[in-house]
């Protein structure tokens, strides 16, 4: 019991530190290469970019190049910022301001946007 309770004790601090390093990871970095998404803080860019993640079902290099992402050396990146300016274009027509339209409308969690419904069952 007096062995449980001796890890237990030398456990807690490190566990502790660990939690306080994982806190101050600060600020993300600033985004470089925006053409779309300017004026907006890198960590609104991070924000977007999960959305486009959970929207076609990808990892982060099926647009960007691994190591450098403000590369344009991936197109798709190019289509991606195509389809932002399509989404913000159809947006700004509902006289309400609200967003209507996201990547997930027509994409569904796949890489192709869905362009008819699913064959009946």
């Amino acid at each position: 019991m007096r062995l449980i309770l001796a890890v237990v004790l030398l456990l807690v601090p490190v566990c502790l530190s660990a939690q306080e390093k994982e806190g101050k990871k600060g600020p993300p970095p600033t985004p470089k290469n925006l053409k779309v998404l300017t004026g907006e803080s890198g960590e609104q860019v991070i924000m977007t970019m999960r959305a486009f993640r959970t929207a076609l079902g990808v990892q982060c290099t099926f647009c960007h190049v691994q190591g450098d992402f403000a590369s344009d050396d991936n197109p798709k990146k190019e289509t991606a910022r195509m389809m932002l300016l399509m989404a913000r274009d159809i947006n700004s027509k509902f006289p309400d301001g609200q967003r209507h339209v996201t990547c997930y409308t027509c994409h569904r969690g796949a890489t192709m946007p869905a362009t008819e419904p699913p064959a009946a069952q």
